[in-house]
């Protein structure tokens, strides 16, 4: 499927840190000459691989079940020091630096946050931990921090409190409001006004919005830089890809 999305052009993949999608970057660490323009967007911490390992192993032990290797002793010390204080901002570097490490060696100029954690923080006012994540995406990979959530109003609104500007944002974008916490109008106002880069998903809300009904619609938004879609052959890729690039350049 990768093949066929390169072979349209498509130079970006966005993923989670699926056990899986550590063997898709072996072989593109294994054959780099072949794709020399092609970028991962990770999108971190994988929610349900934590969830299921704390279910059997429990918290402490689910920890240091996914440190990284080297330096492990170190970095278990530290991370049980993290859940003895409640630290959320240790664990949650500890995370991203063990998450990333299936991607050494491969371009990810942007590192997202997963929106179940994104808005778990905006939902607990933890908004230091935002801006921490911001700070070591930066220094630690020199990438940009993204984000992604179901409530692209509140999440501005935080970013801009913390000094945070034109974030990287990926939310659902459609024309019916699936999983648009805030509503249509919200969205439209903050993509038009609001000083961020957008980037769309479920602009089909899954499957309920035609392909080019939904891609005109969101297509019609000023600023919108990206498009994220999920796709099951070349030929849906294809499709995808000819309205978007249609659409982008229609009058409006």
């Amino acid at each position: 499927m990768l093949d066929a999305a390169y072979k349209e052009g498509i130079r970006t993949f966005m993923c989670t840190t699926h056990d899986r999608v550590n063997e898709i970057c072996d072989y593109f660490r294994e054959h780099k000459a072949q794709y020399p323009d092609y970028t991962f967007y990770p999108c971190m911490p994988y929610a349900h691989k934590y969830a299921n390992a704390v279910t059997e192993y429990g918290m402490l032990e689910a920890l240091k079940k996914f440190l990284p290797e080297e330096g492990s002793l170190g970095a278990m010390l530290k991370g049980g020091m993290a859940l003895a204080n409640k630290d959320i901002e240790k664990i949650l570097q500890l995370l991203v630096d063990a998450e990333m490490k299936m991607f050494r060696g491969l371009n990810t100029p942007v590192i997202f946050l997963q929106n179940v954690i994104t808005d778990l923080f905006l939902g607990l006012n933890l908004k230091p931990v935002l801006r921490m994540f911001h700070d070591h995406v930066r220094n630690a990979y020199g990438a940009e921090p993204g984000y992604i959530t179901m409530n692209l109003p509140k999440l501005l609104d935080v970013l801009d409190e913390l000094g945070i500007e034109n974030p990287v944002v990926c939310s659902n974008i459609n024309k019916i409001g699936f999983r648009m916490c805030g509503g249509i109008p919200a969205y439209e106002q903050a993509i038009a006004q609001r000083r961020f880069r957008p980037v769309a998903m479920s602009v089909l809300a899954s499957g309920a919005i035609a392909p080019q009904e939904a891609i005109d619609y969101v297509c019609q938004q000023p600023r919108i830089e990206s498009i994220v879609f999920g796709a099951s052959s070349r030929a849906n890729i294809r499709h995808t890809k000819q309205l978007i690039d249609e659409l982008t350049l229609a009058p409006q």
